[in-house]
């Protein structure tokens, strides 16, 4: 839920003012959690007071969060940016491609401590517990990033962290998805040894089927919503 500031425009009522917030920072996290809501109108005032800061980080965060594709401009102005159905599938599809070529470079150039970073997350991951949302969805991304910097390649990286950060403004995580959970761990270890085999071939098929099955449980629960 919202309030209204003195400014009488919607900013996020969960989160109490801090002193020394970087704007940006607040104003991303807020959107990601879903205190402001797509289609929220920005408005600098409102958040400068929220953020107890002056208009000009304020609208300097705005622009880097447009460059981030979380925030629109309307004709009313900046917005959350909303999603759709169109929006999910263009984003998994993109990921996918770049997670099976991330997973096959991966497969090419890890080192061993890249191997032990992988199991020790895999591992993890397995001994999630279930009912922990949260947990999972953070685990899960942390396994995957430790196959993006196995890849040793900064531009894939780059790219897949911003595809991370446009996923974020859905909040459900597809591990909540009943058996979801379970499969993902076995698909972990499959990844994880396609990986250790220097296996390319096998590993980036294995990151294909993962993560389009993620994108197909992703729009079962926007179906749901």
């Amino acid at each position: 839920m919202a309030k209204r500031s003195t400014a009488g425009r919607a900013v996020p009522a969960r989160l109490s003012p801090t002193r020394r917030v970087v704007p940006y920072e607040r104003i991303k996290q807020a959107i990601m959690s879903g205190d402001l809501e797509p289609g929220a109108p920005l408005v600098e005032l409102a958040l400068a007071e929220w953020c107890e800061v002056s208009r000009t980080p304020v609208r300097e965060a705005l622009l880097r969060l447009e460059q981030d594709g979380l925030v629109v401009r309307g004709d009313q102005g900046l917005s959350v940016r909303e999603s759709s159905p169109e929006e999910i599938l263009d984003i998994y599809d993109t990921r996918i491609v770049l997670e099976a070529r991330a997973a096959a470079v991966a497969a090419e150039r890890r080192t061993s401590h890249d191997l032990m970073a992988m199991r020790r997350l895999t591992d993890k991951f397995s001994h999630c517990d279930a009912e922990e949302a949260s947990a999972l969805a953070e685990t899960n991304r942390e396994f995957h990033r430790s196959v993006w910097r196995a890849s040793h390649n900064d531009s894939l990286v780059d790219l897949l962290e911003r595809l991370n950060l446009l996923l974020g403004r859905y909040p459900a995580t597809t591990l909540a998805f009943p058996g979801r959970w379970k499969t993902a761990s076995v698909e972990h270890n499959k990844l994880l040894l396609a990986i250790e085999a220097r296996d390319e071939e096998e590993a980036a098929a294995v990151a294909t089927r993962h993560f389009s099955a993620a994108r197909d449980i992703r729009l079962r629960l926007w179906e749901g919503e």
